[in-house]
């Protein structure tokens, strides 16, 4: 342990993260150079170390939050992993040939897996655990109408539009959508910090401020917070791009689905974990604000900062889900209204959502 209470590996594995996403872009061992076995030794060491740095990033994001309260805290992780995805998917758009619906199955997995992976497990284990937990039901309410808005303008509306083809928006229709979108956005972080705070703070929720020392810095948690962001970045994208080719060199279907909800599922590990343990916490509030809010942030933030790639580079676009998707994603959000109509859950409301995710995971790989 060291001095500020916390295992070496807290401090050291940042760092850690940093020199080997370093040594390989220096070392020329990034995803398009090298020998086929250096190429795997390399992928496998660097998801460890990338796997074993996201719950130390979690660790410190999570005393960052602490020293902030709510409904602050939960922001400073929603950030982090959102600037995550952000780097990852438009490095990766930008590696190789063009991957016009890599954005896409990216921010539908991450809102498939926040609004019924997630949630359902904060249900499930929450309610099974303390039977019955309260939510605040205007601040439930307010993330899913953002929630329902972005989605249906970002990934329902491009399939109908007619100035170009179906699933694509114009440049100038891109261009609205994406301002309107982090504007919404602001306006939801604006409410939900500082005009409608309450909404979004449970009443009895523990005072989890009590539990960080008193010695502990906040300087140093937010530097190595940071510094581990950063090395999981450059990793994500090594590992991430690894799996890419080679499922295109194996000619396997759904590659697109397969690498988007693979990004979503590494970049969310951290507010996964942490929403629940919130609500085994009995803080089923607080697992929502992280599980909802970052579903907010991908789609308000992401799809602008693709769509501005997408612009600059000239590299084409495609936004519009499937059939199928969109109804998948039409029932996930249907679901989250009804589960949260009340002020109140159990472990079968929970149940619902898990089932929506396994149909998810399942057609994934049998379209």
């Amino acid at each position: 342990m060291t001095g500020f209470g916390r295992p070496v590996i807290s401090y050291t594995m940042p760092l850690v993260a940093l020199l080997m996403a370093v040594a390989v872009r220096a070392g020329g061992l990034s995803v398009d150079e090298g020998s086929l076995n250096v190429r795997i030794l390399v992928g496998a060491l660097s998801s460890a170390i990338m796997f074993t740095t996201i719950f130390v990033v979690l660790d410190h994001a999570e005393a960052v939050a602490r020293r902030v309260g709510e409904p602050f805290g939960t922001l400073v992780l929603t950030f982090a992993v959102t600037a995550i995805e952000v780097s990852i998917i438009v490095s990766m758009m930008l590696h190789g040939e063009n991957n016009p619906t890599l954005a896409r199955e990216s921010v539908f997995s991450t809102v498939m897996i926040t609004s019924t992976g997630v949630v359902g497990m904060c249900l499930t284990l929450g309610g099974w655990r303390h039977r019955k937990q309260a939510i605040v039901r205007q601040g439930t309410s307010a993330y899913l109408a953002v929630l329902i808005a972005l989605t249906v303008m970002t990934l329902v509306l491009p399939t109908y539009t007619q100035t170009t083809d179906p699933g694509t928006f114009s440049a100038a229709q891109l261009g609205f959508v994406s301002v309107l979108s982090v504007l919404l956005y602001a306006s939801f972080v604006f409410a939900q910090t500082v005009r409608h705070r309450d909404d979004f703070v449970q009443e009895h929720a523990h005072d989890v401020s009590m539990r960080t020392a008193p010695h502990e810095s906040i300087s140093v948690s937010a530097l190595l917070l940071l510094g581990g962001l950063i090395g999981i970045v450059m990793l994500a994208e090594q590992v991430a791009a690894s799996v890419e080719d080679t499922l295109v060199a194996y000619k396997v279907t759904q590659a697109d689905s397969i690498v988007g909800a693979l990004i979503a599922g590494l970049v969310l590990m951290p507010e996964a974990i942490s929403a629940v343990r919130a609500s085994l916490n009995n803080e089923l509030q607080r697992g929502l604000n992280v599980a909802m809010g970052s579903a907010c942030a991908t789609i308000g933030l992401t799809i602008p900062a693709v769509a501005a790639a997408s612009l600059l580079t000239g590299r084409g676009l495609t936004l519009g889900l499937p059939a199928a998707d969109a109804v998948l994603l039409v029932l996930a959000l249907f679901i989250c209204s009804v589960s949260f109509s009340t002020e109140r859950t159990t472990f079968l409301t929970g149940m619902v959502h898990v089932v929506v995710f396994f149909t998810y995971v399942f057609l994934i790989f049998v379209p």
